[in-house]
């Protein structure tokens, strides 16, 4: 099959092959980009023992991470915390929106594996 094919409005891509692949300090995960019609889509997988403010930070190179989050756990647990003080704790199943301005980690023993819609454009990227 074709890893990828665009024809007559519609887009088919493989989830084994992401248009790009952003990996996290040392070895932490990754994000897989897809971009699909003028539309991106994280697919993000968070190693235990992962943290925004260590991990992703000195890429992004902010305080906090300045993109909004909206999408679904597929697996494991995240903790989100937000500038503000603000914390809510993500498991499999639920959806999710988070605003700019947050720091966030994984909880437990298990990867926490989300699916983003509105973030990818700007994750893990230097601004």
């Amino acid at each position: 099959m074709v890893a990828t094919l665009e024809r007559h409005g519609l887009v088919q891509k493989r989830l084994s092959t992401p248009d790009e692949v952003r990996p996290f300090r040392d070895g932490m995960g990754q994000l897989s980009v897809y971009e699909l019609g003028g539309s991106m889509l994280g697919r993000a997988e968070f190693k235990p023992g992962w943290r925004w403010s260590q991990h992703v930070k000195p890429i992004a190179g902010t305080d906090s991470c300045q993109a909004s989050h909206t999408g679904v756990v597929l697996a494991g647990k995240m903790c989100v915390r937000m500038d503000s003080g603000e914390e809510v704790t993500y498991e499999e199943g639920d959806v999710f929106y988070m605003q700019p301005g947050h720091d966030a980690w994984v909880v437990g023993n298990e990867t926490c594996v989300m699916y983003d819609f509105t973030g990818a454009e700007r994750y893990a990227k230097p601004h």
